[in-house]
């Protein structure tokens, strides 16, 4: 007679943050505080998105490989237990860049354009453009 047994699996979280500065106290409000609360009941991994943050700063990417350990000292400051929660650097896991490229192929930019997070992030980039030349012709 065998004996079955039903492992119970936690849900997974992912969630993450850009590398290119210290956290700061809206971090800790918007998002650290609840990741701190959601260690216990879930399979929850964060992501220290280096990679990502190249994307606006790969004029600098001092900024964001200076900073990968300051964001880890932030999560760990703040609560975030690594016994209890996968910490991750995005750059060191390759599947990562692999599917980006593939996904790249696959979604238009029409799609992209259509994604609010998006769309918030090219009317920023817009409006720095535009404050940008303004103050340099003042």
């Amino acid at each position: 007679m065998k004996i079955q047994t039903t492992k119970i699996t936690k849900e997974k979280v992912l969630t993450g943050d850009r590398a290119t500065g210290q956290l700061h106290f809206g971090h800790f409000v918007g998002s650290l505080k609840q990741r701190i609360s959601l260690q216990d009941k879930y399979d929850q991994t964060i992501l220290v998105a280096d990679l990502q943050g190249l994307t606006d700063n790969g004029h600098n990417p001092h900024k964001v490989s200076s900073n990968i350990l300051n964001v880890i000292a932030d999560y760990l400051a703040v609560g975030i237990d690594p016994l209890k929660t996968n910490i991750c650097l995005q750059s060191a896991i390759p599947a990562l860049s692999e599917l980006t490229m593939y996904y790249s192929n696959l979604v238009s930019v029409s799609r992209l354009q259509r994604n609010p997070t998006v769309k918030s992030e090219i009317l920023n980039k817009i409006m720095q453009t535009a404050s940008a030349t303004f103050t340099r012709h003042v």
